[in-house]
């Protein structure tokens, strides 16, 4: 297995919420995107909370929702190696450095895992007393068409916690 590598954080000086995923699946490393599998609910979720009529096409205009919401996004993992997009089959890892990415925006005000293999690949390489004092941690359902026992509907009324910081 070859070494896969996380993209680039997309984060402004204004972002106050820092969402978190593992790594990008094999779709998204295919189109150097984050979440493009389409079958991925994440874009149609953000849309939602950024009121968006709609998902973008263009992966800019994605990217520049998420800017205007105020949301940061990045992965737990730079780097690792894993058979297919299962989160479950990362194996040598290495974390991105999260908490310079905290240090230098402090006006995130919450960090939000998307899934639990996000938070617990975080306690373990990072922990989470470098999250910083008076910051929200949250641990939201995966966005993943492997999450499959969670409808579209229930994963978004979970994601609606972040409009607190929004």
């Amino acid at each position: 297995m070859e070494i896969l590598h996380s993209f680039a954080p997309v984060v402004t000086p204004t972002s106050r919420v820092l969402i978190l995923g593992t790594m990008p699946g094999v779709a998204s490393l295919a189109k150097q995107e984050y979440y493009g599998f389409p079958h991925n609910a994440f874009w149609r979720i953000m849309a939602a909370l950024g009121g968006a009529d709609g998902v973008p096409e263009c992966y800019a205009d994605k990217l520049a929702l998420l800017r205007r919401t105020g949301i940061a996004l990045w992965d737990v993992c730079h780097s690792c190696r894993r058979a297919g997009s299962l989160d479950s089959h990362i194996v040598d890892e290495a974390p991105n450095d999260i908490p310079a990415l905290l240090t230098a925006h402090p006006s995130i005000r919450a960090v939000a895992f998307n899934g639990g293999p996000a938070f617990r690949l975080f306690k373990k390489h990072i922990g989470l007393d470098t999250i910083g004092e008076g910051r929200a941690v949250l641990t939201l359902p995966s966005t993943s068409p492997a999450n499959a026992s969670w409808s579209y509907e229930r994963k978004l009324a979970a994601w609606s916690a972040l409009r607190e910081w929004l």
